[in-house]
């Protein structure tokens, strides 16, 4: 996520690290049997008979017929979170009708456009809940995630500039008392669910192991280096969102505390200063039943995958589902990051995220802006269906993860 002008300034002092070259390289798999390794396809139980010669491929049935593809499409559509200019939604057509006929699953808004440096949806508190009046409206009775990026201290796009309460940071929050923590969670809760979001990026539970870490320690963005009570002040914070009907994404897992660079503008190596300790807090929220959906980061964790990014990386999703325990949704962090889709390939990005097992995809629109994202991708992952790469399976798992979380019938 953009951090305003502040991440920006740090961000640009910082080094990205040089990314592990896996093998083979995934901007060239085309299909399941080119599939890098830890990212193939589950195989299909074997059947007692043969299927008939025009059967179609297992976990494809589903576009065995121009009604059930646009089911699929719709599906698929729904998976995607994205980001877009204008503080009405007049101003931006392609996303009325993204959500309207596509079925698009969610929206994030921003303060300000990261490239222009100009206003992006929020102006006042009044403009803002007629924006997301009308996006609600829009989507009708199949709901759409409305998200904002609302942590506190820097990380706040509904602030005081635009008429919002001040919000101290974790950090502050973290050098405070349990009274205090509570009156901060519940007047961020009062904010994100009076603006009409319903899904908040936050809280951060990465532990401040690294102060000087440029994507969460110089940032005042974690809660302390204490897992236990990054776990307990997280906690308040979840409390006091369900309290008010939001839901939320902890991130940035599994951990970028200790990263030397900002992640929202490079991919970060923690292969060398990653603990397992940093696993604990998303450990005990989840055991507490406090978790909605996890952030995964774009962080390069040897320890867990020397090749990919935990984005994009099988094996950090298993730890987050037989580790962790937790069966929510997924999302991955902006998938339109330079350094993600430079080195991958914005396409090839989506689906190894997809088959790394992410339920929602964030594509911020700040580093570029598309207007044609959503039914391009829908495109790309139909296309992966019927070339076996992923299943229809698949897709209605992670539409059935997306249904809890927004709390309607998959």
């Amino acid at each position: 996520m953009a951090l305003g002008s502040v991440a920006a300034s740090l961000a640009a002092c910082a080094t990205p690290p040089t990314m592990p070259s896996p093998s083979p390289s995934p901007s060239t798999s085309t299909g399941a049997a080119g599939s890098p390794a830890g990212h193939a396809p589950a195989s299909p139980a074997p059947s007692s008979s043969p299927a008939p010669p025009d059967s179609p491929p297992p976990g494809t049935a589903a576009l065995s017929s121009p009604s059930a593809t646009d089911e699929l499409a719709h599906r698929i559509a729904g998976l995607l979170i994205v980001g877009f200019r204008g503080q009405r939604l007049a101003e931006a057509p392609w996303l009325r009708q993204a959500i309207a006929r596509d079925g698009l699953g969610g929206v994030i808004l921003f303060d300000r456009d990261q490239r222009t440096g100009g206003a992006r949806n929020v102006a006042t508190p009044t403009q803002v809940e007629s924006l997301t009046a009308e996006l609600r409206a829009a989507a009708g009775l199949g709901g759409l995630l409305i998200g904002v990026d609302q942590e506190g201290g820097v990380v706040t796009r509904l602030g005081p500039a635009h008429g919002y309460p001040s919000l101290v940071s974790e950090a502050a929050v973290g050098r405070g008392t349990l009274a205090a923590a509570q009156a901060w969670a519940r007047a961020l809760a009062a904010t994100v669910a009076g603006a009409g979001c319903n899904l908040d990026f936050a809280p951060v539970v990465d532990l401040d192991v690294n102060p000087t870490s440029p994507a969460i320690g110089a940032l005042g963005r974690s809660f302390s280096a204490n897992p236990a009570t990054v776990a307990r002040l997280a906690g308040i914070e979840l409390d006091a969102l369900h309290a008010r009907g939001v839901r939320s994404a902890v991130k940035h897992f599994p951990g970028i505390g200790s990263s030397t660079v900002n992640t929202d503008f490079g991919v970060a190596d923690v292969s060398t200063t990653w603990s397992r300790t940093e696993l604990d807090p998303y450990r005990e929220l989840a055991a507490a039943g406090k978790l909605d959906a996890v952030m995964v980061g774009h962080v390069v964790n040897g320890q867990l995958d020397p090749s990919y990014p935990a984005s994009l990386s099988q094996p950090t999703l298993t730890v987050l589902r037989d580790d962790i325990g937790f069966d929510g949704p997924a999302v991955t962090d902006d998938l339109q990051a330079a350094a993600i889709t430079q080195r991958y390939g914005a396409d090839e990005a989506v689906l190894l995220a997809l088959e790394a097992g992410n339920d929602l995809l964030l594509f911020a629109n700040q580093q570029v802006y598309d207007t044609g994202l959503v039914r391009h991708v829908v495109n790309l992952v139909l296309g992966a269906v019927a070339a076996g790469r992923i299943t229809a399976d698949e897709i209605d798992a992670k539409w059935a993860r997306r249904g809890r979380l927004l709390g309607v019938a998959s």
